[in-house]
């Protein structure tokens, strides 16, 4: 049996995963050379996804999202009940310390920023829900590393919150925490990040773990993880820096 049909989904689904953060709209040159298409078969595929409505092209011949994509993209959220449980979390982190909260998985052997919520003013790490990058040096991969994939990331179970500066640049710091679900099963990494000045200052003097801690332990809770490994693993967190 024949796998055209196939290949040529993959196609279109590679066009659209061009557009990213920062690259709204591109052009069909760029298109091309980010799939390794050629500029015929983008221009045709394009055409397709126009017709449909889940690409708009301006008069200069300049692609963007179409409204289907938005339309889907929504769909998702009110069938995914995740996001019912672990929003209101996000919300009230970064409300009450001033840094952006994600929530983010392992997707396929890479971290999945499944859901994030940034804080009314100060700092803004440039990411959304749905991002899906490499592992890093970041708190966050260290926690879906060394929980989600089992990895020897430490050389013993770590102090918790997970705190690093600077791992991405000089500016930016983070935090983050694993949450665990029925069965005691890991699901994700809750992290804290913002300005390295303010996450600094915060946890010297405790208020952001406290949070931090308690949130994780909620949330692990309301998704069926026990109360013995809740208090086994958030009653061992420390101010107490890892590296």
């Amino acid at each position: 049996m024949s796998n055209t049909g196939v290949a040529a989904v993959e196609k279109v689904l590679s066009l659209l995963d061009c557009f990213q953060p920062g690259k709204e709209s591109l052009s069909l040159a760029a298109l091309a050379k980010t799939t390794g298409i050629p500029v015929t078969t983008v221009y045709r595929l394009m055409n397709s996804l126009e017709r449909m409505s889940y690409v708009i092209r301006s008069d200069e011949g300049i692609y963007s999202p179409g409204h289907r994509l938005h339309y889907l993209g929504k769909l998702y959220e009110q069938s995914f009940s995740l996001s019912a449980m672990v929003e209101p979390t996000l919300r009230d982190l970064a409300t009450a310390t001033g840094a952006s909260a994600s929530y983010s998985v392992v997707e396929r052997g890479r971290w999945l920023c499944l859901f994030r919520v940034d804080p009314v003013e100060g700092l803004r790490i440039t990411r959304i829900p749905g991002d899906v990058r490499d592992f890093d040096n970041t708190p966050t991969s260290d926690v879906l590393r060394y929980w989600g994939l089992e990895e020897p990331v430490f050389d013993c179970a770590p102090a918790l919150p997970i705190f690093k500066s600077g791992a991405r640049n000089v500016h930016t710091a983070a935090s983050a925490l694993p949450v665990f679900g029925a069965g005691d099963q890991f699901l994700a990494a809750l992290t804290l990040s913002g300005a390295a000045s303010s996450l600094e200052a915060a946890r010297t003097d405790g208020s952001s773990i406290a949070r931090h801690v308690s949130a994780a332990m909620d949330l692990s809770r309301r998704l069926g993880a026990s109360a013995a490994l809740c208090e086994r693993v958030y009653s061992q967190a420390t101010s107490g820096s890892s590296t």
